[in-house]
């Protein structure tokens, strides 16, 4: 059976002798288990090398991001014995490139639209070192956030939590499951309902639903990606309660459920909107392109649909 087969519900109900039974999909499941404990086993030991190392931190985070690709893509190769669709790269450009444009898009539209409101208030530029100074300081930003987040986590969330919880409660399930866990892997005591809210949504909804629309992880990277390097880098808000350092320097002032207060714009209500806006249409694109797959409980009225690579 193709190893790149996606279900959808389909008029007529009936069953193809080559669908996967609910004792093949449990075996699916089971063997993306190991990954998941060998990619939470190396964040352990990236944590511990955190405390003790003497190495500089972008050095132990990059090495972290390798460590957990070949991680992945040796599991799916040798354990699951499938080619890593999901890192395809055919279309690993365009997918990464637009995922990181989004990012920029929807932290910059966040911005503005604070600015608008009178909420955002620009007061120049942090950097005193010339264009060579800002280009280098962008590049570093990028990097880090690229390897310390958007990478990582994205396997270890997209690539298998949500993709073993979808092979056993469905995609709606998947989605739902995976934001909890995202959230809760997240959670910082202390932090607002508004911001618990934004990291469920736009962290576990959000980038889950990205990861569906194409069946492959460069989306969600990029937007992951974009995200938070254009929330601190470049705009130097805190993100997800960690202070940023950024090119523009500004200031936030108004009610906390504008501003996100001490925790950065990643709780503010205009943040929720706009990916409940972005998830919205994630979403309706992966029911109108059929990539949802049914429980595995569901009485087998589902067919295989091959992923498109368009």
């Amino acid at each position: 059976m193709p190893s790149n087969v996606g279900y959808a519900m389909a008029r007529p109900r009936y069953r193809c002798d080559w669908e996967p039974t609910v004792r093949e999909r449990w075996k699916q499941a089971g063997l993306i288990v190991p990954a998941l404990l060998a990619l939470v086993l190396a964040q352990i030991a990236v944590m511990l090398l955190f405390r003790t190392s003497s190495l500089p931190q972008l050095a132990l985070l990059v090495g972290n991001a390798i460590v957990v690709i070949v991680i992945y893509l040796a599991a799916v190769t040798w354990i699951e014995r499938r080619a890593a669709a999901e890192f395809s790269l055919r279309r690993a450009l365009p997918e990464l490139g637009g995922g990181l444009l989004g990012g920029v898009a929807l932290l910059s539209g966040l911005m503005a639209i604070l600015w608008l409101g009178g909420v955002y208030r620009p007061e120049g530029w942090s950097v005193s070192g010339g264009i060579g100074h800002a280009v280098w300081k962008l590049a570093v930003g990028g990097v880090f956030y690229l390897v310390a987040a958007a990478i990582p986590e994205e396997i270890l969330f997209r690539g298998v939590v949500f993709r073993l919880c979808s092979k056993i409660v469905g995609t709606w399930g998947g989605l739902l499951v995976s934001a909890m866990v995202f959230g809760a892997a997240h959670s910082v005591a202390g932090a607002p309902l508004t911001a618990q809210f934004s990291i469920v949504l736009s962290g576990g909804v959000m980038l889950a639903a990205a990861y569906a629309v194409t069946g492959r992880l460069w989306l969600p990277i990029g937007l992951h990606w974009g995200v938070d390097f254009t929330e601190s880098t470049v705009f130097g808000n805190p993100t997800s309660g960690h202070i940023g350092s950024g090119l523009l320097v500004g200031r936030l002032s108004g009610p906390d459920i504008l501003t996100g207060g001490t925790w950065g714009v990643d709780a503010s209500i205009v943040m929720i909107i706009i990916c409940f806006a972005v998830s919205a249409y994630l979403l309706w694109r992966v029911v109108r392109l059929n990539r949802t797959a049914p429980p595995i409980w569901s009485d087998g009225n589902a067919i295989p649909v091959t992923t498109v690579r368009n």
